[in-house]
């Protein structure tokens, strides 16, 4: 007769640890593009006794939704004469159709929820954005920015603007032949780029290269920055420090810069 087996007493200290792992949360998620980069709303608030501009807007954004499943821009304007409304929607140029759609589909409740109903609002997820404005509303220049966001992590002297202005200026002439998106990289320093969808090639071109030169002043040394015109944006980071895909914001210094509003 053989000897008795051994218990396994490892087995539940084994179950533990797989559960824990489990369960751990994942320190970021698919859909972080969804996450909010900022905000802009009017100080003024829609005056409806009639109801005309909500039933616009409900219908703007019901518009703009459905598109998102087959565009990455649509504009469009709802409503009549007065009550019209403007609007517009654009997804990062290297979204899927279904993960633009996610992305679209939360703006107009985020936007309730940040802005209620003024005259115009604009709001920026990381991997898309919306805007509206009543008819009449004041137009800014497409250069104006918007908002910027520096690493709060710095490393001067090591070479890195070198290698970041070097990438960065690859970005300002990739955007010429891009249809508005733009991304590559340089030793490690990796730059993206992205114009409205309705910006000719040659404004966006050159709209970019403002946002790369603000990107350089605003940020100096920093291991990671972004800028946001009216009409373009372009950030750059170095290797994992900032996530565009996932939209990984760690370390980041927010400076939130509410677009101009004029009423």
């Amino acid at each position: 007769m053989g000897s008795p087996r051994k218990p396994f007493w490892f087995l539940p200290f084994f179950c533990v640890i797989l559960t824990i792992l489990h369960l751990t949360p994942h320190s970021k998620s698919a859909d972080d593009f969804t996450t909010i980069v900022y905000k802009g709303c009017a100080k003024q608030t829609l005056s409806d006794p009639t109801g005309a501009y909500s039933q616009a807007l409900s219908s703007l954004f019901g518009t703009l939704i459905a598109q998102s499943s087959k565009a990455k821009f649509f504009k469009t304007t709802t409503g009549n004469g007065q009550t019209s409304i403007n609007g517009l929607f654009q997804c990062r140029g290297d979204l899927s159709n279904v993960d633009c759609y996610t992305c679209v589909s939360k703006l107009p409740i985020l936007i309730d929820k940040l802005c209620g109903k003024p005259i115009a609002a604009r709001l920026h997820l990381f991997g898309c954005y919306m805007l509206y404005e009543v008819s009449g509303f004041a137009q800014i220049s497409g250069m104006e920015m918007l908002y910027k966001s520096c690493s709060g992590t710095n490393i001067g002297g090591s070479g890195f603007e070198e290698k970041r202005d070097t990438a960065l200026s690859s970005l300002g002439n990739g955007m010429s032949s891009s249809n508005g998106f733009y991304t590559t990289s340089y030793e490690s320093v990796y730059v993206m780029g992205q114009c409205e969808g309705d910006v000719g090639a040659s404004d966006c071109v050159e709209c970019v290269k403002t946002a790369v030169q603000r990107a350089q002043v605003e940020c100096g040394s920093s291991i990671a920055g972004q800028i946001y015109l009216h009409k373009a944006r372009a950030k750059y980071w170095k290797d994992s420090g900032y996530n565009i895909r996932r939209g990984s914001r760690s370390g980041f210094l927010v400076i939130f810069m509410l677009f101009a509003i004029q009423v």
